[in-house]
């Protein structure tokens, strides 16, 4: 009997045919077992992706409320709609999301963060565990809220450079600088040149001493010009001329003009002069107020147009201008009353098709001037050139570019707030993690 026992397991042992039926059944269990996890891991990463996804939606929808003032008491809300809005597959057994600000980088709640987990039993995974899977998935999304720029010195050039400051200026405007140019250099300080202010903001780079790079903000997206839309007002008061006219008797005599509001080919000063409330349309010559006479205008708008050009300033040492702009009520009966707000301020507006020649406009000469109100030249180049000395409580220049030489003293006590707004960048909104 133990003979034909060993006989019947050594033919077993050399039949393949049935090693081979035995390896498959002895296997069959691994393999059914590994092709069922494989099922459900693949499940698991098909909700990992989407609940990945829809946490980082439901970030960024959260930060992007925050970032605009708004809409920031809505956040959460914001957060569950996107999260929500991105559920497809896991739809029914994920948990509500977590939705909470977080510190980032130095910041106090500057970000975002969304947690959110999905559970569920499956057929294979469940029987091996005894219950069902989660998976766990977090992001977050950090945000800045936009900055306003201000600024009473301003360029308006979308390319090259707009502020050119040099040789030993000194230019006071803690209201800020600002050049729309997206190019590199778009600001310029250099040689001998003092600039104090509060701010520098350019679309394009700025090349400044080390002493004004703690104020720079570079490449801003949003500066604008926000007069860009404004027409050029005209005047209904006929065409005028200057002239000077004698006053007094005997050794007393003197000259003095009184021009009143109108449309001038050219006004240029010859004398004392005084000038009445109202617009002053510049039409095609020059507004020269360089003379070495004192020149005095409350609430004045002056207009150019045709290629009109600018000069303030003085030729000696004993002339001063004294100028204020209009205010919105002088504006009310006009045919401009509907925009009188965004009107007042403005002393000299410039035509968009202005081009003034070579030289442009220009302040220069030892004028001790006091000039407030905002110069609008659009199309023209300013230049503060020679000892011109400006001082002013709140004079503000937007020209198309500025050119500040020589040993030019520009000073405006502008506080920031009643400067020209220049834009607002954009928010800026991130994932993080």
């Amino acid at each position: 009997m133990r003979i034909i026992k060993c006989r019947h397991l050594k033919a077993l042992a050399s039949d393949k045919r049935g090693n081979m039926a035995m390896i498959v059944a002895m296997g069959m269990p691994a393999l059914i077992g590994s092709a069922g996890l494989a099922v459900d891991v693949s499940q698991w990463f098909l909700w990992k992706r989407e609940l990945q996804h829809s946490v980082d939606q439901a970030a960024l929808g959260g930060a992007w409320a925050l970032a605009n003032p708004s809409s920031s008491a809505n956040y959460k809300a914001r957060a569950l709609q996107e999260f929500n809005a991105n559920l497809a597959i896991t739809q029914g057994f994920t948990s509500a999301p977590s939705i909470a600000l977080a510190s980032y980088t130095g910041g106090t709640d500057n970000s975002v963060v969304v947690t959110a987990s999905a559970t569920k039993r499956l057929p294979f995974s469940g029987f091996l565990m005894g219950g069902p899977a989660t998976v766990t998935v977090r992001s977050q999304a950090s945000f800045a809220a936009g900055k306003k720029y201000n600024a009473c010195l301003i360029a308006t050039s979308k390319t090259g450079t707009g502020i050119d400051i040099g040789g030993n200026a000194d230019v006071k405007a803690q209201c800020g600088l600002a050049a729309l140019s997206c190019d590199a250099g778009a600001l310029q300080i250099d040689g001998s040149a003092t600039v104090r202010t509060d701010s520098i903001a350019t679309c394009g780079t700025a090349s400044v001493p080390d002493a004004n790079k703690s104020v720079v903000t570079e490449h801003v997206q949003g500066l604008e010009d926000v007069y860009d839309d404004l027409p050029t007002p005209d005047s209904d008061k006929g065409s005028k001329t200057y002239s000077c006219d004698t006053t007094g008797t005997g050794s007393n005599k003197t000259k003095l003009a009184t021009p009143t509001p109108g449309t001038y080919t050219s006004l240029v000063v010859k004398c004392t002069t005084v000038l009445a409330s109202g617009i002053y349309v510049i039409d095609g010559g020059t507004l020269d107020l360089s003379a070495n006479y004192n020149v005095t205008g409350t609430n004045v708008m002056f207009v150019l147009k045709h290629g009109a050009q600018l000069k303030f300033g003085g030729e000696g040492n004993g002339n001063k201008i004294t100028l204020t702009p209009m205010e919105a009520s002088d504006f009310y009966g006009t045919p401009y009353a509907a925009q009188a707000d965004r009107y007042a301020g403005i002393l000299v507006f410039e035509d968009k098709n202005n081009n003034p020649s070579n030289p442009g406009h220009q302040l220069t000469g030892n004028s001790n001037s006091l000039i407030e109100g905002l110069i609008y030249l659009p199309s023209g180049e300013m230049s503060v050139l020679g000892t011109a000395d400006v001082a002013a409580q709140c004079l503000q220049i937007s020209a198309y570019k500025i050119h500040v030489k020589g040993n030019a003293s520009l000073e405006t006590l502008c506080p920031s707030t009643d400067s020209t707004s220049v834009g607002v960048s954009g928010a800026v909104v991130k994932l993080v993690a």
